[in-house]
């Protein structure tokens, strides 16, 4: 992928938060902040478990040891990881897989509690599994609720849509998940689990951001209309560790 697909970084409103750059590589924010105590880390690279998430990131993708560090990370050479906040690998490392996404901060969302909403946790996986297979809003793992807060709405006893928390880092939680069946879809159910996930993370006094992918206009556009503002592209690629020592100096490619 190529830097020039990139999109600047959009200046907010002078009364956000400070810790904004932290939105640029924020799932080390998160794995080095609030969520250190899930974090697998070796130096200048971390992950989540394997059964939370698929996150993985390095202190600086432009510094060779991060690289190093995350091969040793990820396993014997030949190994395969995910790798965000980057659109290159250094030379001996195999891109398999690259993606893009927009990150969306929430400048003017106004956030509410949702009463008919119930909170899921380990006992609700496999229906929250099932819901996430029917509507594929990206990874979803059976230890993924130990990040944060989920809520859904039930009808006739049934899980039908969701919303909750994702990366966690200072001042700022990301909401994920967000999905609904699409036997249900239409009746803003998706909009009042955002509102009363967000209204939760506002009540401990972060900010809430989230991520979808660049090409999904549609939900741009939604999020967009409840307030949320796009601050930028992101990447992430998918690699393959180096089956061989890199030369000294290899750049990235």
């Amino acid at each position: 992928m190529s830097q020039r697909t990139a999109l600047p970084a959009t200046a907010l409103p002078a009364t956000d938060p400070a810790g904004v750059d932290l939105l640029d590589n924020p799932a080390w924010a998160a794995l080095t902040g609030p969520h250190a105590h899930l974090a697998e880390r070796v130096g200048r690279a971390a992950r989540y478990p394997v059964d939370v998430s698929p996150f993985t990131a390095l202190a600086d993708p432009a510094d060779p040891r991060a690289w190093q560090d995350l091969a040793a990370l990820a396993g014997p050479p030949g190994s395969t990881t995910p790798v965000t906040a980057t659109e290159t690998a250094p030379a001996g490392w195999e891109v398999l897989q690259t993606g893009r996404g927009a990150q969306l901060v929430a400048t003017a969302l106004r956030t509410e509690p949702a009463p008919e909403a119930v909170e899921l946790g380990p006992a609700d996986v496999p229906e929250i599994l099932d819901l996430i297979a029917r509507t594929e809003p990206g990874p979803f793992l059976p230890r993924t609720v130990a990040l944060g807060r989920y809520l859904g709405l039930r009808l006739d006893g049934r899980l039908v849509a969701m919303a909750g928390e994702r990366l966690r880092l200072p001042g700022w939680t990301e909401i994920s998940a967000v999905c609904t069946d699409p036997d249900h879809r239409g009746r803003g159910h998706a909009t009042r689990l955002v509102r009363a996930v967000a209204h939760g993370i506002e009540q401990r006094g972060d900010t809430p951001f989230l991520h979808t992918a660049a090409d999904n206009t549609r939900a741009i556009r939604l999020y967009e209309s409840l307030g949320f503002t796009q601050r930028r592209h992101t990447a992430f690629l998918l690699v393959r560790t180096p089956t061989a020592a890199a030369p000294d100096g290899g750049g990235a490619r």
